[in-house]
């Protein structure tokens, strides 16, 4: 026995399920303003900085720099270690990086030097 049957079935063209893509975009619109602030709103908030982690207002500029060298410093070794372990993309993106950090190294170590020129 042979029941025909409409190939695409038959459906309601207009289903509740289904939205208006005008109404789904508009809906979109409006929890998108609601939700996300615009680029003129982040603009006009006053920055304000946080005191979680803080620096020393009393530190001089040597000792920042110095300790900003040590820093730099430490990552550099940290870097090479984990260069180490790695093959491909993922090993020159950490050299690259490694290459950032040794410029930013000279760069305050030359910063270093003017504060206090060696003899």
């Amino acid at each position: 026995m042979f029941k025909v049957t409409p190939n695409p079935p038959d459906t309601d063209p207009a289903s509740p399920y289904e939205p208006d893509s005008k109404q789904l975009n508009e809906a979109t619109e409006r929890a998108l303003a609601f939700h996300v602030p615009s680029t003129a709103d982040i603009k006009a908030t006053p920055r304000t900085p946080s005191t979680l982690f803080t620096v020393d207002p009393e530190a001089d500029t040597e000792t920042l720099m110095v300790y900003l060298v040590e820093t730099l410093a430490s990552v550099d070794v940290m870097v090479h270690q984990l260069v180490d372990h790695l093959d491909g993309g993922s090993r020159n993106a950490l050299l690259g990086i490694s290459n950032s950090v040794m410029l930013a190294e000279i760069t305050a170590n030359r910063m270093l030097d003017q504060i206090d020129p060696p003899e």
